[in-house]
């Protein structure tokens, strides 16, 4: 048996069915749960990865978006060619 160490919950593990490292959820409150001990099984609350996901997907967004003023400020300065003339 282990605790949750969110809500302190008992969740049955089987120490044999798990490595160190491994995530498993809380069946009470739903917690991801990161294995960081084996014998006693001691679990911690994992690291939210869609935290790091979400940063990437915003640096790449940003890289796109300036390919998109790019592009813009080529349009508008052929326009003013257009002018010129």
């Amino acid at each position: 048996m282990a605790t949750c160490p969110e809500c302190d919950a008992e969740i049955e593990v089987d120490e044999y069915d798990v490595d160190k490292g491994d995530l498993i959820s809380c069946p009470e409150c739903g917690s991801n749960l990161e294995v960081t001990g084996l014998s006693p099984i001691e679990l911690d609350i994992a690291a939210d990865d869609d935290e790091d996901e979400d940063e990437d997907e915003e640096e790449e967004g940003e890289g796109e978006a300036d390919d998109e003023l790019d592009i813009e400020e080529d349009e508008e300065g052929e326009e003013e060619e257009d002018w010129e003339e």
